[in-house]
């Protein structure tokens, strides 16, 4: 039998110490006040300390590069061409104007016309307003993350040092920690949901589901070192209705699931995903589809409809713009979600990036790189506003209603309110865009034509 010298001995019985404390205080002071909802302000602390660190740090890179005579920071403007905004009509007037000095009404085509769309053409490609949706912001002072400004240079050895012992902290001590958290709250979340799914249905059942749910999703908030203030609680969705919000990352579930309970909506997958839904679904109505289910709309709208018709079922989380926008503007949302005549309860979401970036950018990173760089951020601070509930209108269509929505939560998160559909992403535009261009053209030249003619 192999026996340990007694310096081996040491190393494991201080090893066994360490993890034992390790574990007590993370039951302590991490589990057990997530369980009944209640928090030390450890985290709030933390995060004013980091505050004053990204002060001292910046201070310092701004002295440095001054002192070293280089740009330290971009030009920050909200978009790369300065433009008022003019209709086609007026631009071309204008274009007219300053080529020929001719009315707009003389002529019913000129060669300058061209101009307007190449112009047109030329900015649409500098500054993109829905490419530049999907990338990540870029912070005007550094937060001690490389990853989030690539415009700083060497400035200090105390600045170096201090970068390097921020890598420590959060490669080394934090994750390991978060790790632990968020496989806690994850095996809790399916164990607990699997046992409450074999109780029989009644109150019992959904008062037990409810703060299963509630106790896994915020030891998974705290596995992000999520501090999240929420304001208008009074306005928490209610039972037979459906939450609509902004959506920048996947972890904007766990935000809103952490402080209320919904019933969710997606489509079911496989691996570990389908462990947790499948487990999930015994103990709370949630609603899932299949793949080839998810393309019928018709299905969806159904499905959806029956479960609000039902006011004793939870309301449903749905993020309508169907993809991750780099939390700086909302766009276009799907209009499946305002068709059924529910009472949408409208929800804003704001992170500050200061502290770690949020955004997922699908087309670049995947779910594993996504959670590795956001268990290494500093942490993940937002903002939830909860709106008033609103209705359809009798005059309004679902599109009108969507948008009114839409506007709604932009205005309340300072995010920017765009038309776009998200799913230019990945997809081309659609020639209804391109034609309508052709069409106001077309309009003003066989419009001022017509006119001439009667006249």
């Amino acid at each position: 039998m192999f026996l340990l010298l007694p310096f081996d001995s040491l190393v494991v019985n201080l090893l066994g110490i360490s993890i034992t404390v390790l574990f007590t205080l993370l039951l302590v002071f991490i589990i057990v006040p997530a369980i009944f909802g209640v928090s030390f302000g450890i985290r709030k602390v933390y995060m004013k300390t980091l505050l004053k660190i990204f002060q001292w740090a910046t201070l310092r890179i701004e002295r440095g590069a001054k002192e070293k005579n280089h740009p330290l920071y971009k030009p920050y403007v909200n978009g790369i061409i300065a433009k008022e905004p003019m209709s086609l009509e007026e631009e071309i007037k204008e274009i007219r104007r300053s080529g020929s000095g001719k009315a707009l009404d003389t002529p019913e085509f000129e060669l300058s016309d061209i101009f307007y769309f190449c112009r047109k053409g030329i900015e649409t490609i500098m500054d993109d307003e829905v490419t530049k949706r999907f990338s990540a912001e870029e912070l005007e002072s550094w937060n001690l993350l490389s990853r989030t400004n690539y415009n700083f240079q060497y400035i200090s050895l105390r600045l170096t040092v201090l970068w390097g012992l921020g890598v420590l902290i959060r490669y080394c001590f934090l994750l390991p920690l978060r790790i632990a958290l968020a496989f806690t709250g994850i095996s809790l979340l399916v164990t607990g949901t699997t046992v409450v799914g074999y109780l029989p249905n009644g109150r019992c059942k959904e008062f037990l589901s409810k703060h299963v749910h509630l106790m896994c999703y915020r030891i998974c908030v705290r596995a992000l070192t999520a501090i999240i203030t929420y304001h208008h609680r009074e306005n928490r969705p209610r039972n037979g209705g459906i939450c609509v919000a902004n959506h920048t990352s996947p972890i904007d579930v766990i935000i809103l699931a952490s402080d209320g309970y919904y019933a969710m909506v997606g489509q079911i997958h496989g691996g570990l995903m389908g462990v947790i839904q499948r487990a999930m679904v015994k103990a709370c109505p949630h609603v899932w589809f299949e793949r080839s289910e998810v393309k019928d709309r018709h299905l969806v709208a159904r499905r959806l409809t029956e479960h609000v018709q039902d006011k004793s079922k939870l309301p449903i989380l749905i993020f309508p713009e169907g993809t991750c926008i780099n939390n700086t503007s909302v766009m276009m949302f799907k209009k499946g979600s305002f068709e059924i005549g529910a009472t949408v309860y409208p929800v804003a979401i704001k992170y500050d990036p200061q502290f770690g970036d949020a955004f997922w950018n699908s087309s670049k990173y995947g779910m594993v790189t996504y959670l590795l760089r956001m268990m290494t951020s500093w942490a993940i601070v937002c903002s939830v506003w909860y709106l008033p509930p609103m209705t359809r209108q009798p005059e309004e269509d679902a599109v009108q209603f969507a948008n009114r929505v839409k506007s709604a939560i932009a205005r309340q998160g300072g995010l920017v309110d765009l038309l776009w559909d998200g799913g230019l992403k990945r997809e081309k535009v659609k020639d209804t865009f391109k034609e309508e261009q052709q069409k106001l053209y077309s309009k003003m030249i066989v419009g001022n034509h017509e006119d001439r003619s009667r006249s």
